[in-house]
């Protein structure tokens, strides 16, 4: 059987990794805290040197929010993301075949150790994980379906 073509379209330059998830997304999932509703926005912005990320989590009586700008630092992709509880974490493009062949992956050093994020094509639109570095491997401790909004 061939290999199941494509669905991500890669952009042009080295930000063209990221044009799959360019536009607006909806997710639902369980959580600790209860039912989830998240909704990621990605954008081309300042001259499309960068591409901004808005996310919001909606837990019903609580919202999280969180603002990532992805762009070039030496010449390596990179975030910095900034969230409404007063965190930041900053990371870099790495590896993620181990989840999909056409994962687009990123590792930041927390507080707590490694963890990385994984985005990658599902039959509808995306999958989405966090994941931390344990001593046997990747521990995945989030993981949404995202479609693309109306």
């Amino acid at each position: 059987m061939p290999p199941k073509k494509s669905t991500w379209k890669k952009g042009r330059g080295k930000l063209g990794i990221l044009s799959p998830l360019l536009g607006n997304w909806i997710a639902e999932a369980d959580s600790p805290m209860g039912k989830v509703k998240c909704t990621r926005m990605f954008e081309q912005v300042l001259g499309s040197n960068y591409i901004q990320l808005d996310a919001e989590w909606n837990f019903g009586n609580q919202v999280y929010k969180e603002r990532a700008i992805f762009g070039l630092k030496n010449g390596e992709i990179s975030f910095w993301s900034f969230t409404s509880d007063g965190k930041n974490s900053t990371g870099v493009l790495s590896d993620g075949t181990d989840v999909h062949p056409e994962a687009i992956c990123f590792e930041a050093q927390m507080p707590a150790g490694t963890a990385r994020m994984i985005y990658w094509p599902s039959e509808k639109g995306f999958d989405w994980a966090v994941e931390s570095k344990t001593k046997k491997g990747w521990n995945r401790f989030t993981i949404h379906h995202y479609l693309r909004s109306k």
